[in-house]
């Protein structure tokens, strides 16, 4: 398999890839160097990634790198999380959140309901990628990622802290209570998570990715790069 980790170097992180005579893709210009006999192959984008690219800011093509080196995606300021996925689980990333994965991983394509789409600010299509197969997958996370498990009661979270869900979960948005109370409290409609199953969730940003933030005047709330 391979070896897919995160390095960290003056307050930045990175993805590293070494492989052996493996395949592992990612996101599309997200290269920053390899070293070794590797070769970099951009295949044809299947229908579903044409589809899902002209609605999210994903592009339609994800290369594959195949050979025997050592591949370094670019660094940021932000973070990385490590995911491994398992036949038994199909996972749904919030766009912008795929970063790169090992070969046996297939990428797929989510919908979710239109009106839950609508209600939570995600407009009136919200594409997402899919997570099935085997292997080890890299995210791009604002900070520290949690796993956190649904089981019979509700997630309900303030803004785009989940990063993506198991496919056992529905989402939907509701007001945290009734509209009177919601308004005089100030709180907006929440993202609710309903079901069983894992959330990856990032509670709070790196200081340096919440300062570049702050400092350039990007909204607070959107944590995909």
């Amino acid at each position: 398999m391979a070896e897919i980790t995160i390095h960290e170097v003056e307050g930045m992180r990175q993805v590293r890839m070494d492989i052996r005579d493996e395949t592992v893709r990612a996101r599309k210009g997200a290269l920053s160097n390899m070293c070794g006999n590797i070769a970099l192959v951009p295949r044809l984008p299947q229908p579903g990634d044409l589809f899902r690219s002209l609605f999210t800011n994903e592009g339609a093509i994800r290369p594959f790198y195949h050979g025997t080196g050592a591949i370094q995606l670019q660094p940021s300021l932000g973070g990385y999380h490590l995911l491994d996925v398992i036949p038994q689980e199909r996972w749904i990333l919030e766009p912008g959140v795929f970063w790169a994965c090992e070969g046996a991983v297939e990428l797929g394509i989510h919908r979710d309901p239109f009106w839950s789409s609508l209600w939570a600010g995600d407009g009136f299509f919200s594409w997402k990628t899919t997570l099935t197969g085997h292997g080890r997958v890299a995210i791009n996370a604002p900070g520290p990622v949690e796993v956190v498990d649904v089981d019979a009661t509700d997630m309900r979270v303030q803004g785009r802290l989940v990063l993506g869900r198991t496919d056992g979960l529905r989402f939907s948005s509701r007001r945290p209570s009734s509209f009177l109370r919601s308004f005089i409290s100030g709180q907006k409609r929440l993202r609710v998570y309903s079901g069983t199953g894992k959330v990856l969730v990032c509670w709070t940003p790196y200081w340096n990715e919440q300062l570049l933030k702050t400092v350039t005047g990007e909204p607070e709330g959107g944590v995909y790069t």
